[in-house]
């Protein structure tokens, strides 16, 4: 019996995306965004030198065939990716209404969003009063700081000397279909901040509010950081998507990074988190032990919450080169009948305006299934294919590439 592992580079997109004009930031429309692009051309031309230096150099990544992943999404390959793919490799379009993490996920999980989201206005302030009160209600305060769009490290340097005087949580939102409160793990307390977002998260729901997000955070003013004890909130699909289908079948699910949470655990019977170096040790454990027949989901985050929102080139840059090195020592210990997936659930083009999302195409790059273009697929089309190389029974609407 095969395993499968389908693994997420949160954000990284390959631009393309045909209904691009409909997405924006800062009222600008998403159309020409390309995350991975346009970090390769900004490398090539000198403009990406903090901590790396010169031309981007994914050299696993594009054997499996990412470069021309790229060139088939949006028509322009990245400077320097010139290899042979020794892999199957394509580019994946999104139906669902959203360019966030759920909607990304649940779709490559085989289950397009059947419904629209709710999003918080960007006016001060964004929440219902009702919300507010009951955040208000939950932390037993008498008012909330923030209450307004925000990235968690912008509102956190602004309101964090404040929440440490006030004992007041940092409550904020974004382009996406969420409520995040942010609080200080020692001051605040970690296990009361991660109740408060998961007594909230139910009326949140009731409301298509995606998620709710605890997003703690640690130091001193001037000095504050976030910490990996972030909790994901989401509503639960509201049907079977692939990890139930594999879990279904009576075969292992085991979730890497926030898979979990996004799934709100439908279907998966473990989970490892922590930063991205320490899920990358935690993927290679298991592709040394998972048993046979296990499907294997893992998110790597940084590239999204670290460097994208941030609009950070280099350290984006610098997040892809660690992660095709790590894979290039991972492939080989893949069994002869694995296969490993690597796509994403959306971009964040670090050089395009504003810090939310960008809507883009995707790459699907696969080791262990031979070699060749699959051409153009959508987010569902992976579900299906995994599970046709799992043996179970695909119960959305994609078809299988494989």
């Amino acid at each position: 019996m095969s395993r499968a592992f389908l693994v997420v580079m949160d954000s990284v997109g390959i631009g393309g995306a045909p209904d691009a004009d409909q997405f924006f930031n800062d009222h600008i429309p998403d159309t020409g965004a390309n995350t991975l692009l346009h970090i390769a051309q900004a490398c090539a031309n000198g403009e990406a030198e903090v901590g790396r230096s010169g031309s981007l150099r994914l050299p696993t990544l594009d054997a499996l065939g990412l470069g021309r992943a790229v060139e088939l999404a949006c028509g322009e390959p990245p400077p320097g990716f010139d290899a042979t793919p020794n892999g199957r490799w394509g580019a994946a379009t999104e139906i669902s209404r959203g360019k966030d993490t759920p909607s990304g996920h649940w779709e490559l999980a085989g289950l397009p969003v059947p419904w629209d989201w709710t999003y918080l206005p960007d006016t001060v302030p964004s929440f219902p009063p009702d919300i507010t009160a009951r955040i208000c209600e939950l932390a037993d305060t008498d008012g909330i700081l923030g209450n307004c769009h925000s990235n968690g490290i912008k509102v956190i340097e602004t309101f964090g000397a404040e929440h440490l005087r006030t004992g007041k949580p940092i409550c904020y939102t974004s382009a996406d279909s969420v409520v995040q409160i942010a609080a200080h793990e020692e001051a605040f307390g970690l296990d009361r901040l991660l109740k408060l977002c998961a007594d909230l998260a139910p009326m949140c729901h009731q409301r298509r509010i995606g998620r709710v997000i605890a997003r703690p955070f640690v130091g001193q003013e001037d000095d504050f950081e976030r910490t990996t004890n972030r909790r994901d909130y989401a509503i639960v699909p509201p049907e079977p998507v692939l990890t139930n289908w594999v879990q279904d079948a009576g075969q292992r699910v085991i979730g890497i990074g926030k898979i979990g949470d996004i799934l709100s655990m439908a279907g998966i019977d473990e989970v490892h988190k922590g930063s991205d170096a320490e899920l990358m040790q935690h993927l290679a454990h298991q592709i040394d032990t998972a048993p046979q027949g296990a499907l294997i989901f893992a998110n790597f985050v940084e590239f999204d919450s670290k460097y994208g929102h941030r609009r950070d080139v280099s350290g984006y840059a610098r997040a892809l080169e660690w992660f095709d090195a790590e894979l290039a020592t991972l492939l080989p210990r893949l069994k002869a009948d694995d296969l490993l997936l690597i796509t994403a659930d959306h971009g964040n083009d670090p050089t395009w305006i504003g810090t939310d999302h960008t809507r883009e195409r995707v790459p699907v790059l696969i080791a262990g299934a031979g070699t060749g273009e699959i051409g153009h697929v959508g987010f569902v089309d992976v579900a299906a294919s995994i599970a046709e190389h799992l043996g179970v029974v695909a119960r959305g609407s994609g078809r299988s590439f494989l």
